[in-house]
């Protein structure tokens, strides 16, 4: 979501005649867009706006002092108490205040800082200039907000109750997208399973697949779902929808149904269970990642050991693992029993081991396999080799031959696998 809401506002910015450069040093308007899940992303970003806090602008600028923004989930959460806490920030605006960016901007050239906060907007993201980062492929909001509480989780806090956006809506931005040419839409969403549920009185997902299906999108994924929210019907879409690729991120948090419940994630892990045996059912090699939290306030040897057992059992494609984070404001964050941090780390490390060893079995079975691979570009690590994604989501690496070079990126090629490792697969082109 942040990405996205990044392209909306480089697209902004470069209708008011800017124009992007590479470093914050070089820059005129340095824009912050921040998230604030973890701790870490805190920490960070007082480090980098700490480092421009004495940078003379560049030679040349128009400006007497370099404009420093900082938006999302944090700008939401502090408010003017990042300006306070760090003067030489000029501009704060929210999740839900995106639009307001280009008048906050104009107040701070005229030397009065501002900050825009609000709790909703009636203006969606998507209403607004944007400068994708690929042509091929683009994010397509669905929703906003989150209506779940997880008691660990402050995203609704900072991105608000869940609001939909019409599925007319939707289906046009997405015929539209074709038309200019992508090849790939992902649909975002907080809970993309609840969608509708506040416009339609009920969760109408499987209908908003289906008509993006029938827009003639050649790749169609979405992220992110919540397990309680995962209907038949959707999972029925993975075994008969042509678009829908064979991939799903579905968060697990933990195996643990004590802790789950301590989470307020409202499933068990028999029931998340069932859901995969049905996807399973549905579409027999899709392609499944997750998140995980360990070290959560109260969590046992015994919980964990669920845990590891789970994600073995599943066999994931690939696993996102956290160490739990304390987030004031959360429930979680008063819950006692915290597990300290060499024990966490433990269990952090445990996990990984094997995550590791059933994201590569999971890769292995694709070894002699012909997927098609959307191209991306070179490898950053070896500009001799284009890397793409598999209809799985997995990263496919090819040597540049065969008619293959950088202008090939966008494009959709047969490739043999050969060769299987834990995060990504290589291979041959069969044609170009």
């Amino acid at each position: 979501m942040n990405k996205h809401d990044s392209e909306r506002i480089i697209g902004m910015l470069e209708a008011l005649g800017c124009s992007e450069v590479a470093t914050p040093e070089q820059a005129d308007i340095v824009i912050f867009m921040t998230c604030c899940v973890r701790e870490s992303a805190d920490t960070r970003l007082f480090g980098h706006v700490m480092s421009l806090k004495d940078q003379p602008v560049r030679p040349g600028s128009p400006l007497d002092e370099r404009i420093i923004a900082i938006g999302g989930c944090i700008g939401q959460r502090d408010g003017e108490g990042l300006m306070e806490q760090m003067p030489h920030v000029k501009v704060v605006f929210g999740t839900n205040t995106i639009h307001a960016l280009p008048s906050l901007l104009q107040s701070a050239l005229e030397g009065d800082p501002a900050a825009d906060i609000q709790e909703q907007s009636t203006v969606f993201s998507t209403e607004l200039p944007t400068h994708r980062e690929q042509d091929w492929a683009a994010w397509l909001p669905i929703t906003v907000g989150c209506d779940n509480f997880c008691t660990y989780c402050i995203v609704p806090y900072v991105r608000g109750r869940e609001r939909s956006r019409a599925l007319e809506d939707v289906r046009t931005d997405a015929e539209r997208l074709v038309a200019q040419g992508v090849k790939e839409i992902t649909l975002l969403g907080q809970n993309v399973n609840s969608y509708g549920r506040d416009l339609y009185g009920k969760p109408a997902f499987a209908q908003m697949l289906d008509a993006i299906d029938n827009t003639g999108i050649e790749r169609l994924r979405f992220a992110t779902s919540h397990p309680k929210d995962l209907s038949p019907q959707v999972i029925e879409r993975f075994g008969s929808l042509r678009s829908l690729m064979p991939a799903l991120h579905l968060p697990v948090q933990s195996g643990s149904d004590r802790i789950l419940r301590a989470m307020n994630r409202r499933y068990t892990q028999e029931s998340y269970v069932s859901l995969i045996e049905a996807l399973r059912t549905s579409c027999p090699d899709i392609a499944l990642s997750t998140d995980v939290i360990v070290g959560f306030p109260g969590e046992t040897e015994e919980d964990f050991q669920q845990t590891l057992k789970l994600i073995d059992a599943i066999g994931y494609h690939q696993v996102f693992t956290f160490i739990y984070s304390k987030r004031a404001g959360t429930p979680a964050a008063t819950y006692p029993d915290e597990v300290p941090r060499p024990v966490a780390q433990d269990r952090f490390e445990r996990l990984l081991q094997v995550v590791e060893k059933r994201a590569l079995q999971a890769n292995e079975r694709d070894v002699g396999r012909v997927v098609d691979v959307l191209f991306e570009g070179p490898s950053k690590k070896d500009g001799s080799v284009m890397s793409g994604k598999s209809p799985k989501g997995q990263t496919v690496h090819v040597p540049m031959a065969h008619g293959l070079d950088a202008t090939s990126a966008g494009s959709i090629h047969p490739v043999r696998i050969s060769e299987a490792r834990t995060w990504y697969l290589t291979g041959q082109v069969l044609e170009a």
